[in-house]
């Protein structure tokens, strides 16, 4: 397993990224519309894969919530492996689907005890270890 990238929410999607593109990230891709929200996908010069991803949630705006981490992302082998083992150690573990319809992009989510989300990912046979331009080709 491997972290991935790391998910920001945050309150101004246009602030964000005017501040980490200051900073020194490369905006690399766009999602407009997730359960989650709009996502912005970012890396530094020098990676080879996304390392922030920034979450807005137009339905959150205004509400006590704020900003902060939206979700740790996490890398599987494989995901039916991964899910029977977290099932049987009475993990509850969202049944997995596949952003793209495929059957070997495949992702799921499972929640810690304080409530913080950890998206699990299983990535297709010869994809980078993150996601890259590629992505958004």
């Amino acid at each position: 397993m491997r972290t991935l990238h790391v998910g920001l929410r945050v309150a101004d999607p246009e602030r964000a990224v005017a501040f980490y593109t200051a900073v020194g990230y490369e905006v690399v891709g766009r999602v407009p519309e997730t359960p989650i929200g709009q996502l912005t996908m970012l890396k530094l010069p020098g990676d080879d894969v996304v390392s922030v991803e920034l979450v807005f949630d137009p339905r959150e705006t205004g509400r006590a919530r704020g900003t902060g981490l939206s979700h740790l992302v996490v890398s599987v082998e494989s995901m039916d492996a991964t899910v029977a083992d977290l099932r049987a150690k009475g993990i509850e573990v969202a049944d997995p689907g596949s952003p793209d319809g495929s059957a070997d992009f495949r992702t799921t989510v499972i929640t810690d005890p304080d409530g913080n989300r950890i998206e699990l990912v299983q990535w297709p046979p010869g994809h980078p270890d993150g996601l890259t331009a590629a992505d958004w080709s």
